[in-house]
């Protein structure tokens, strides 16, 4: 199972059925450097770990959190400069619920 599908991404965005295709190129690559960014704060590959046979389903909170920072890559395309703002506050902390810390 995928974490956070581009169907998700796009409600997040409130993206209407009326804008047909328009960036969904663009979506998918935030959505997978947003999955990338976030397994990598976890620890660990979400797909090894949730969603496949005999596993738990990806936890709705880490779907939340891929989302929400694709959402945000995707409106705040500026590294630097009047729009740029700081990692949305709810990644980090989800994120830190589920954490694999090793030493």
């Amino acid at each position: 199972m995928t974490a956070a599908t581009l169907e998700a991404l796009k409600a997040q965005l409130s993206f209407t059925d009326d804008m047909g295709g328009v960036d969904d190129a663009l979506l998918e690559l935030k959505l997978e450097a947003a999955r990338n960014h976030v397994e990598r704060l976890l620890g660990f590959r979400i797909a090894e770990t949730f969603g496949g046979d005999g596993q738990d389903p990806v936890p709705p909170s880490i779907e939340e959190a891929i989302l929400q920072l694709a959402a945000w890559w995707y409106e705040t395309r500026e590294a630097a400069g009047p729009g740029a703002r700081e990692v949305p506050f709810g990644v980090r902390e989800i994120v830190a619920e589920y954490r694999e810390w090793s030493f």
